[in-house]
């Protein structure tokens, strides 16, 4: 990470170059090195911009899908942010879809990749169990189609993420409302262009879920990418740029166009 994380009103943020506005979700375990291949792709033609979620912070009782789309509201009130393309992973992506069905003038354009809200597999079907890294690294792994991608970094961070009581009981909660809250019904709503980014081996949601997506919201299109699991920006950045780079070309030029 070479870039600056800006703190302001309680934020803590990345908001790196300048034009039409990128703002990007991270997942339940995520972090802002998760999207650093889009920042060093797009800072230079686009304003990319990442809000530190407060997935860990955010007191018990607001530790919701609904808590944290207020928390993304108050941040594009605070940024004074209009007409975004919104990019959410895993939940980020959940969050995304939610923040779109309450603020369809704010959303430009969405891209989902894979975006819990339809169906997932949690950690692998459990979940993580305090006080045992050997676990903690099998099911870091297991989200990725290469194990190596799941770095000695990465790892400790979710282990020292795990190992809080506190930080669980968020987890814990988060992860429950997202189970309870399946939007199929909803996503009739959604309207704007939709780039779905799916890896082929995706273990969390899988590529069916990918597929419902596509099925359920009108102007979406779905790609897969091979060899990869359930975060594509980070195991296979080229690919998963370079759909972007053109979806977004042809998307927002052209809506500029007309």
């Amino acid at each position: 990470m070479n870039y600056q994380i800006r703190e302001e009103a309680g934020f803590r943020y990345v908001d790196e170059g300048q034009g039409d506005v990128l703002l990007l979700l991270h997942g339940l375990f995520g972090a802002l090195s998760n999207w650093d291949s889009v920042i060093n792709t797009f800072a230079g033609r686009y304003r990319v911009i990442i809000p530190l979620l407060p997935i860990y912070e955010m007191p018990l009782r607001q530790a919701s899908l609904e808590g944290l789309v207020a928390f993304i509201e108050k941040f594009v009130v605070q940024k004074d942010l209009h007409g975004m393309t919104l990019l959410g992973n895993s939940l980020g992506g959940h969050l995304a879809i939610l923040y779109t069905f309450k603020n369809p003038e704010q959303v430009r354009g969405l891209v989902l990749t894979g975006s819990s809200g339809l169906f997932e597999n949690g950690m692998g079907g459990s979940f993580p169990k305090r006080g045992s890294y050997d676990y903690i690294a099998e099911r870091v792994a297991y989200t990725f189609y290469d194990p190596k991608v799941a770095s000695k970094e990465l790892i400790d961070e979710v282990f020292e993420i795990t190992s809080s009581i506190p930080k669980c009981m968020s987890i814990v909660g988060i992860a429950k409302s997202a189970q309870r809250n399946n939007v199929a019904k909803d996503l009739y709503k959604i309207q704007v262009p939709t780039l779905l980014v799916w890896g082929l081996n995706d273990t969390i949601t899988p590529a069916e879920v990918g597929h419902e997506f596509n099925r359920l919201i009108a102007n979406s299109e779905l790609y897969f990418i091979d060899k990869c699991c359930h975060a594509p920006m980070m195991e296979c950045p080229d690919r998963f740029n370079e759909l972007l780079d053109g979806w977004l070309a042809r998307h927002l030029v052209s809506e500029l166009v007309e």
